[in-house]
């Protein structure tokens, strides 16, 4: 059953944010001012804004289209939650009859549906641009981590011992591609591609509504991205939480066509005092802090959700070396919010 409701055009307030979640956008979906000069297209009649809200890979999820015909909605929705449904079969670690799933138990799938290898292939593509920093293979590392501070409820470190053989199944050249077939190199290795797989599903989404005769609506499948103008000729805003204090809205963007991705630390805290988080550096087993966090703007939300992985995982200090991962990825931006809640804004410079 679908279930979808006139927005409010006043900003929603913001909650805290769940423990073991990734999201870190507070949605504004308010009208922010930036007309688009060259959009002409009046409406017969006011267009009643519909959002519907639910889940996609276990985090919160909305969508928020403009259309007159309610019928043509509801049939647009219903597809649109059927592709998620589709995709989280394929990507969710959480069922143990999803191909990602299967791949990690078994070591190899075959006959794999296009697109999980077309997403696996994007993940290692950018695993390569990054010099390895983005890692769909740090699985064993996550488990770890997981195991020991969630279920157990360790509040010290593992032992090293246990923290190498994770490392030792970790890297994504043992990766293999060929076609329908994935496999993995070696026993124990693992894949998530929670880094990535939350874009490309709001991509595929964005494809259906596209299909079904929508041009304006914020789609957000985990990551929001952003068609057209809302039917004002505005642009849509979106509020960038403070690593310090999630559910305060530290800076806004505002997007006309484009995708926005955040990674930090704090969107998931594995141990009790905040040290560990979600996010793993492959080479050192170390994770990204918890106190910051990088927000990608790109053309799709598979490129924002990738890219803001990596640069997250990329020392605050480094600048040059996030400036030089962006400069790869031309019509990207970043927006950089450290320890000390300064905002640092970056463009992908040709």
């Amino acid at each position: 059953m679908i279930c979808y409701q006139p927005v409010d055009d006043s900003p929603p307030t913001s909650g805290s944010t769940p423990a073991l979640r990734r999201r870190r956008l507070l949605l504004l979906g308010v009208a922010a001012g930036l007309p688009l000069a060259a959009w002409q297209w009046q409406p017969a009649a006011p267009v009643q804004p519909l959002r519907w809200q639910g889940t996609a890979m276990g985090a919160p999820a909305s969508l928020v289209l403009y259309h007159q015909d309610t019928q043509r909605a509801r049939t647009a929705l219903a597809a649109t939650l059927a592709e998620l449904a589709r995709l989280e079969a394929m990507f969710s670690l959480f069922r143990a009859d999803s191909w990602l799933s299967r791949l990690n138990t078994a070591g190899h799938v075959d006959a794999a549906p296009k697109e999980f290898t077309t997403l696996l292939q994007a993940a290692l593509d950018m695993a390569a641009k990054s010099q390895g920093v983005f890692d769909p293979t740090v699985q064993p590392l996550w488990q770890l981590y997981f195991e020991h501070f969630v279920v157990q409820g360790a509040s010290v470190a593992p032992p090293p011992a246990r923290l190498a053989q994770a490392m030792a199944r970790v890297g994504w050249r043992g990766v293999q591609v060929q076609g329908h077939r994935v496999a993995l190199a070696r026993p124990g290795m693992g894949i998530t591609l929670n880094g990535i797989a939350q874009g490309f599903i709001t991509d595929c989404c964005t494809d259906v509504l596209r299909r079904h005769g929508f041009e304006h609506m914020l789609v957000d499948m985990g990551e929001p991205r952003a068609l057209a103008a809302k039917p004002d000729g505005s642009a849509w805003r979106i509020g960038l939480a403070d690593p310090r204090e999630p559910g305060r809205a530290l800076h806004t963007v505002q997007v006309l066509d484009r995708a926005v991705a955040t990674s930090g630390g704090y969107g998931t805290q594995l141990d009790a005092a905040g040290r560990v988080t979600h996010l793993i550096n492959p080479f050192t087993g170390r994770t990204a802090p918890v106190a910051e966090s990088v927000t990608v703007i790109a053309p799709t939300a598979t490129q924002a959700d990738a890219l803001s992985t990596a640069l997250a995982l990329l020392p605050a200090a480094g600048v040059a070396a996030r400036q030089a991962l962006l400069n790869l990825h031309p019509g990207c931006s970043a927006v950089c919010i450290g320890a000390d809640g300064q905002v640092r804004e970056m463009e992908a410079l040709a």
